[in-house]
C-alpha cells in the first residue's frame, strides 16, 4: 500500500508541479533568442560628419552655421558609464564691422572656422548590453571652442578661446559586435565677449558686453570596437 501511495504521489508531481517548476526556470528570454546583447568593452574610435547651427549674438558677428568633422574616441568604463573625448573641424562663417565713421558696416558672412574640442560623460541608457543592436545614451560634454580673428575687423572684436558646455543625447546601432553606426545631438553653450566699442556704435550705452549663444549641433557617426 504505501509502495502505491509513493508511486501515485510521484506521478501527481510529475504531471504538476515539475511543468511548473520547468516554466518558472525560464522566465525572462531564452538567452539564444535575447533581444540583448553584450557589448564589447574596447576603446572606440568613431568618425563623425554633422553641422553646426546657432545664433550668431545680438551683434550677429559669432561664428557659426557649417558643416563639421571630426574624431571621437570612446571606452565604456562600466556597464552603463562612456567615457568620451573628441575633437571637430566647424566650417562655419561669420560677420565682421569695418572701421567706425559716422556709422559702422557689418560685412559677411564669410568663412570663419572653429575647432571644437570636448570631453564627456555619457550614460548608457541599457547599460553594458544593446536592444536589438541599439544602445541609446544621454549625458553631457565640457570642452573649449578655438576661433580666429578677422583680419579685416577693425572693430577689435577677436572669438578667441571660449569655455564650451553641452547636454548630448543620441543612439548607437551595433549591425555586428565591433561596428557601430551613431546618431547624436547636442546643444553647444558658450558667452561671446565684445569689445567697448560696441556701446559707442552697435550697443546700448549700458548693453551688455558678453552674450550666450546657444547652438544646436547634429552629427552622425561610423565606429569601430578595438
Amino acid at each position: 500500500m504505501v509502495c502505491r501511495y509513493a508511486i501515485l504521489s510521484a506521478l501527481v508531481w510529475l504531471g504538476v508541479v515539475a511543468p511548473y517548476t520547468v516554466a518558472s526556470g525560464q522566465a525572462g528570454h531564452d538567452p539564444g533568442n535575447s533581444p540583448y546583447r553584450d557589448i564589447h568593452r574596447g576603446l572606440t574610435l568613431r568618425v563623425t560628419g554633422g553641422y553646426f547651427g546657432g545664433s550668431r549674438g545680438t551683434v550677429p558677428v559669432g561664428a557659426t552655421m557649417g558643416p563639421t568633422a571630426g574624431m571621437r574616441l570612446e571606452l565604456q568604463a562600466s556597464s552603463a558609464l562612456i567615457v568620451a573625448a573628441g575633437v571637430s573641424y566647424a566650417k562655419t562663417t561669420a560677420n565682421y564691422l569695418t572701421a567706425y565713421d559716422t556709422v559702422p558696416k557689418r560685412i559677411g558672412p564669410i568663412d570663419n572656422s572653429l575647432v571644437l574640442a570636448d570631453f564627456g560623460l555619457l550614460l548608457s541608457l541599457t547599460g553594458g548590453k544593446t536592444w536589438r543592436g541599439f544602445q541609446p545614451y544621454a549625458g553631457a560634454t565640457l570642452g573649449l571652442a578655438f576661433g580666429s580673428k578677422i583680419a579685416a575687423d577693425t572693430s577689435g572684436y577677436n572669438f578667441g578661446t571660449k569655455f564650451t558646455y553641452a547636454p548630448e543625447i543620441g543612439v548607437h546601432w551595433y549591425p555586428v559586435r565591433r561596428l557601430s553606426l551613431d546618431v547624436g545631438g547636442r546643444l553647444l553653450v558658450y558667452h561671446l565677449s565684445f569689445p567697448t566699442i560696441y556701446r559707442l556704435h552697435v550697443l546700448p550705452i549700458t548693453g551688455a558686453l558678453s552674450e550666450t549663444t546657444i547652438h544646436p549641433w547634429g552629427t552622425v557617426g561610423l565606429a569601430w570596437v578595438f
